[in-house]
């Protein structure tokens, strides 16, 4: 296919380059220049989000926040500008559901369909080509992208309309925060206790607490390696969404609340930009001890 993809960042980037070398024709576009080691493999650097709509035929956006989206989609030289009908746009980035049903809306306006269909797996997810793709929009438009899917992830679920993947998203972003909050409080305890964090993460993994968190995050939290792949700040702004959401639903999400307090704790000590594992700083601010030394 001729595919668009806007947005290049530690996400992005990979995510392109498996397209690519699955045989499909790139035409990029990002707010920083495109990356060379795309253009090398043969891609195309567009000169904005516009032009990369006029040369595909399926364009892709994985931008950071909802009014990224909106400024891709509709801003001055946007996706809109360069539309023709029949095309499909998919949205891949984490932002918010009813905006996106917003979106959503004037994109069919044009005579196009429209996907959302947020990620998890991160950025090591993405560079594995095993990231889960959660979409919402109508089953036509899905099928005939669903091969792209299959180049970027593995678990891929078309979940019903448009802002259901968006949604989706929401709910898994709120699982992940709370389970790196348990891992990091268990992790903790075993250290303020006397034992390996490191054993102690061995044994669990063993066991019915096992996760992917767990295993990668609590690695992270043992070896003092919080460089990002998914940022703290970004985690920050998927729990605002949970949190809205669910304001306006009539919800109390007591955890999901805690869980951005403490994200809100490591931002505040200059943290924003640390992997979203870090919140475990947090956590040992306030017990006053550290899973393990700082390297």
């Amino acid at each position: 296919m001729n595919v668009g993809f806007i947005g290049l960042g530690i996400m992005g980037t990979p995510m392109a380059g498996h397209l690519i070398d699955a045989g499909h024709t790139l035409f990029l576009h990002d707010v920083v220049k495109v990356p060379a080691e795309l253009t090398a493999k043969g891609a195309t650097a567009c000169a904005s989000s516009a032009e990369v709509a006029k040369s595909a035929d399926v364009i892709i956006l994985m931008v950071p926040d909802t009014p990224h989206v909106d400024e891709a989609l509709f801003g001055a030289n946007g996706v809109a500008e360069g539309l023709s009908a029949g095309k499909i746009v998919v949205d891949m980035s984490s932002i918010s559901p009813v905006a996106t049903k917003g979106f959503a809306e004037k994109i069919n306006a044009l005579g196009c369909d429209y996907l959302d269909a947020p990620v998890s797996g991160g950025d090591v997810g993405a560079k594995a080509a095993s990231l889960t793709i959660m979409v919402g929009g109508p089953e036509g438009a899905f099928e005939t992208v669903k091969p792209l899917f299959e180049k970027m992830g593995k678990n891929i679920t078309l979940v019903g309309g448009n802002g259901d993947g968006q949604t989706t998203k929401v709910a898994n972003q709120i699982i992940v925060a709370l389970t790196i909050e348990a891992v990091g409080e268990a992790l903790l305890f075993a250290s303020k206790a006397g034992a390996d964090p490191a054993k102690v993460r061995q044994a669990l993994m063993g066991g019915f607490a096992n996760s992917r968190i767990l295993e990668v995050h609590g690695e992270r939290m043992v070896k003092r390696n919080f460089a990002p792949g998914f940022r703290i700040e970004l985690h920050q702004k998927d729990l605002n969404l949970a949190l809205s959401s669910a304001r306006a639903l009539g919800l109390s999400l007591p955890n999901t609340a805690t869980a951005q307090e403490l994200f809100n704790s490591v931002a505040a000590h200059g943290g924003g930009k640390l992997d979203h594992s870090g919140m475990v700083k947090a956590l040992e601010l306030l017990g006053n001890h550290t899973v393990a030394p700082d390297a």
